[in-house]
């Protein structure tokens, strides 16, 4: 079964490969007739909302370039959607009818400002995120949202994921994080194909700092799939990825067989990472990373 869906795997990529004037969603509408931005964080500012900082009353300040990557809007705000640890989602206009391209700078006081629904720095908690993008007006009066106002994604997945522009940025609620590097993995564990138990298999990945906690592992197995699934012809890398938030490690992505593997795990006093996998055949895994 591992191989069919190896097989489709590939026949779908061709597939995308002749079909991109759909954008992913289910109205197909060229981008020609609308319009996305390009945001781009300041590397020189913070790339979180500092939860360390915010307890201490120290500030946070973090500073992002807006710009349209295609179309022809009228007009344009700048919008943010701040997501609770709780569940709660809030939408506020950051910056209203501006000229793009432009760089922004905004405070911790001034996100809480923007927002009704903070009344001060003690509602800004682990977990939260605050995010921002556009919303454009067309001339023909057409109001176009990047995210919903529940906080969903209003594009087609091509938009999405493209690496031509980015859509949107994430400003967690987190601690600071430098966990990036090279790490040698020893992986316990079983899988439900047959294929023998995982008894401290070695391997060696590389941690890619991306900024803002968020991590892309170099094989996000640590080498248990070759280990396993060669015999299926599973002999190359899959990039995983995760988010440290305050030493709690948590992502997810999808295999070449087309299979969620989601990731938990914690990073310990002595530098190493404990990270636990699953997938959704009922594969898992309990790894140590230590780093080199």
């Amino acid at each position: 079964m591992k191989k069919i869906k190896l097989v489709l795997l590939i026949l779908v990529i061709g597939f995308i490969g002749v079909s991109c004037d759909d954008d992913g969603g289910t109205s197909v509408t060229p981008l020609d007739e609308g319009a996305v931005p390009n945001m781009t964080k300041s590397a020189s500012t913070d790339q979180i909302i500092d939860l360390v900082k915010v307890i201490n009353g120290d500030p946070v300040s973090f500073g992002f370039n807006v710009a349209v990557a295609q179309g022809n809007p009228v007009s344009t705000d700048v919008v943010g959607y701040y997501r609770t640890a709780a569940g709660p989602i809030y939408n506020a206009v950051l910056f209203s009818n501006v000229t793009l391209p432009q760089d922004f700078t905004m405070t911790t006081n001034d996100v809480v400002a923007a927002f009704a629904e903070l009344t001060s720095t003690d509602d800004v908690v682990l977990g939260d995120v605050l995010t921002i993008t556009t919303r454009f007006t067309m001339d023909d009066g057409t109001v176009l949202n990047i995210i919903n106002d529940d906080g969903t994604n209003n594009t087609g997945t091509n938009i999405q994921t493209t690496v031509l522009f980015t859509t949107v940025i994430n400003y967690p609620v987190s601690c600071p994080s430098d966990i990036g590097g090279v790490y040698n993995v020893i992986s316990n564990g079983d899988n439900t194909d047959g294929q023998p138990p995982a008894i401290d298999v070695p391997y060696t990945i590389t941690l890619t700092d991306n900024g803002g906690g968020s991590y892309t592992i170099s094989d996000g197995v640590a080498g248990v799939y070759i280990f396993w699934y060669s015999i299926y012809g599973y002999t190359f890398e899959t990039a995983g990825n995760f988010t440290d938030i305050c030493g709690t490690l948590s992502g997810s992505w999808v295999e070449a067989f087309g299979c969620q593997v989601d990731l938990t795990g914690t990073v310990n006093p002595d530098g190493t990472l404990s990270i636990r996998w699953d997938n959704c055949f009922g594969d898992f895994i309990d790894a140590v990373y230590t780093p080199q």
